[in-house]
């Protein structure tokens, strides 16, 4: 197993908790730490996808490790230097708008402000249906920034959701190779 220590921050897009838990699984049998980190909205809202508990539960199990679900358990993975990389995955519109504009209102914006402190990785994978609309500016501003990689994306649903964006979440292991090495994943924008 690599040695490097994973924090995996999962936001809303429910729809995505599935797949995403997938990826989460395998991250989970090629690194020896991976520490969850839960948007407060996962944490409390109970969908047709699922109850938050049950996927709580599901995320400790797979991790072996407490969600971090406040901004205080959040706090400490700059100081302590808890994390070699940290992924975002699904990354809400919500959360990239707030990565963007620099607020720090949940678990998961305090784990990548926190993160950033020390000048280390940080892979978005992409889940909103406003990313060729209102959230694009922001999937922008984050392409331009130091420390931020994406997981490869594309519309998802060009025909009924044209403004709809979503990482092909199989990706996430090797962008997040590529982001310890200091390089973005090519090609950043998938074909439909």
């Amino acid at each position: 197993m690599k040695p490097q220590r994973v924090g995996f921050a999962l936001c809303g897009s429910f729809c995505t908790h599935k797949e995403v838990l997938q990826e989460l699984e395998a991250i989970c049998r090629e690194y020896e730490t991976v520490l969850p980190i839960v948007s407060p909205v996962c944490q409390t809202t109970d969908t047709r996808f699922g109850k938050a508990e049950d996927f709580l539960t599901q995320v400790e199990c797979l991790t072996g490790h407490t969600v971090m679900g406040s901004i205080r358990d959040a706090e400490p993975i700059g100081p302590k230097k808890l994390l070699d990389v940290l992924v975002i995955a699904p990354c809400t519109g919500n959360t990239l708008a707030k990565l963007a504009a620099g607020i720090t209102d949940t678990p998961v914006t305090m784990a990548a402000k926190a993160h950033l402190r020390n000048d280390r990785p940080v892979v978005v994978a992409v889940a909103t249906n406003d990313g060729l609309s209102a959230a694009a500016k922001n999937i922008g501003e984050l392409l331009a920034r130091k420390n931020y990689y994406f997981v490869p994306f594309g519309q998802d649903d060009p025909e009924k959701k044209p403004c709809s964006l979503m990482a092909d979440f199989t990706r996430i292991g090797e962008t997040v190779e590529e982001a310890l090495e200091g390089r973005q994943l090519q090609p950043v924008l998938l074909r439909t």
